[in-house]
């Protein structure tokens, strides 16, 4: 069979036969020919919103319209037909085709499920002993934007006779068992199903997955924060969330930047450890151990909350505020009671806008000489009363904090008198 899309080598003649490829060829054609529309749609899409008028509201809704037309420009481009990983027969003869992203032709067809969707999980969830309702499974391999070998799977040997090809000499198996590259290879197409159940597990409670060198921990590590984006809400970027990528160094991280756009995600943030923290890639390691695993120990975190906490006391006497219609008395009960405004899982800096807010709805609660919101606009620019509140709550710099614990005897003696 002679193929725009299939460029299988002379060894796999046999799996060139229309009745085993001429419904994929048909369905490539078709998403190749989607592609190219949904290009020219976005495109045109881009260009309306970029032309459009508006202030506020509008002016906001339009950048965020851009956002995402600009994001789904970029996608589009980095694809071609070849986003089609394979595709699962079911027992009543549907036919799903998987992509690194959804896609949906003009007339409204859908021509792939996002790997990431619920449909499309017993691609790389079913088994032999668990065929979850399939019949066949095939996963394609590409190269240069054709298909130059494909791996079926059949479940049921009674339903399917005619368009599968067993070949176990593919090169495509073969390559599951190949050594690792020093580049990291796009395996979406190769995940298995216990990798798939780890990437799809739930997100309320940490998850750990422990392994040797090669077992694939940062090939899951990847497609799970890719899954996360689109399937969690709270995660998402549409929740008001996102997904953190830490690695142990740059080139690792280049890594991960070669992958995650393959998985249909350009959206991760990804870091070192050394960005993290406030010198940045200047930041320089310990070099004395024991000093490290001092540094390093879980019983710095809550020394390290006890100094921040002393940052966070009320004031134990009575403050006389002058205003324009009254001197204002804030009882130490007032303070205490905005001091408590903010959760516990509130850093110390984030929380001095909230203990900020409620200290002045407290005062204002108690005036009745001026309306509340004349009041409350005169408290916010007070100077007396914000430095008041300032000595009381300031906002701290985490570097010199610590710096100051490491080389304070005092404060090393109150915190940490295990040392």
């Amino acid at each position: 069979m002679t193929s725009s899309v299939f460029a299988l080598p002379a060894h796999l003649a046999d799996k060139s036969d229309a009745a085993v490829i001429g419904a994929d060829e048909a369905r490539l054609e078709e998403i190749e020919r989607a592609l190219a529309a949904a290009r020219a749609d976005v495109e045109r899409r881009l260009a309306d919103a970029r032309r459009a008028d508006g202030d506020g509201q509008d002016a906001m809704d339009r950048d965020i319209a851009v956002y995402g037309l600009v994001a789904r420009q970029t996608m589009l481009r980095r694809f071609a037909i070849d986003l089609c990983l394979g595709k699962i027969v079911a027992a009543d003869g549907d036919t799903l085709y998987i992509g690194r992203t959804g896609l949906v032709s003009p007339e409204g067809k859908r021509l792939l499920v996002d790997w990431r969707a619920p449909a499309a999980e017993p691609f790389f969830a079913a088994t032999h002993q668990n065929p979850m309702g399939l019949v066949m499974r095939r996963r394609f391999r590409w190269k240069l934007g054709r298909v130059t070998d494909f791996w079926d799977e059949v479940f049921d040997a009674d339903a399917r006779e005619h368009d599968v090809a067993l070949d176990d000499q593919s090169a495509f198996i073969r390559s599951l068992g190949s050594a690792r590259s020093p580049q990291m290879r796009d395996v979406l197409g190769t995940i298995q199903a216990d990798q798939d159940a780890i990437i799809r597990a739930g997100a309320r409670d940490a998850l750990v997955v422990d392994g040797g060198p090669g077992t694939g921990k940062t090939v899951v590590a990847l497609h799970r924060a890719a899954y996360l984006l689109y399937a969690d809400q709270l995660i998402s970027q549409r929740g008001g969330g996102g997904v953190l990528f830490v690695g142990p160094n740059d080139r690792y991280l280049s890594y991960v930047d070669d992958v995650l756009p393959s998985l249909g995600e350009d959206s991760v943030m990804v870091a070192t450890l050394s960005r993290l923290t406030a010198e940045g890639e200047s930041a320089s390691p310990e070099p004395d151990p024991r000093i490290a695993a001092l540094k390093g120990s879980a019983r710095f975190e809550d020394v390290v909350a006890g100094v921040v906490r002393d940052y966070e006391r009320p004031p134990t006497d009575e403050i006389v505020v002058p205003t324009s219609w009254a001197d204002i008395a804030i009882e130490p009960e007032e303070w205490a009671e905005a001091f408590e405004a903010a959760d516990d899982g509130t850093s110390h800096n984030d929380a001095q806008s909230i203990v900020w807010d409620e200290l002045l709805e407290i005062i204002v609660s108690n005036v009745t000489e001026m309306p509340p919101h004349l009041a409350r606009r005169e408290l916010e620019s007070h100077a007396g009363l914000r430095a008041a509140f300032e000595r009381r709550w300031p906002i701290l710099d985490p570097a010199l904090l610590v710096g100051a614990l490491w080389t304070s005897p005092a404060l090393l003696a109150r915190h940490a008198p295990w040392l």
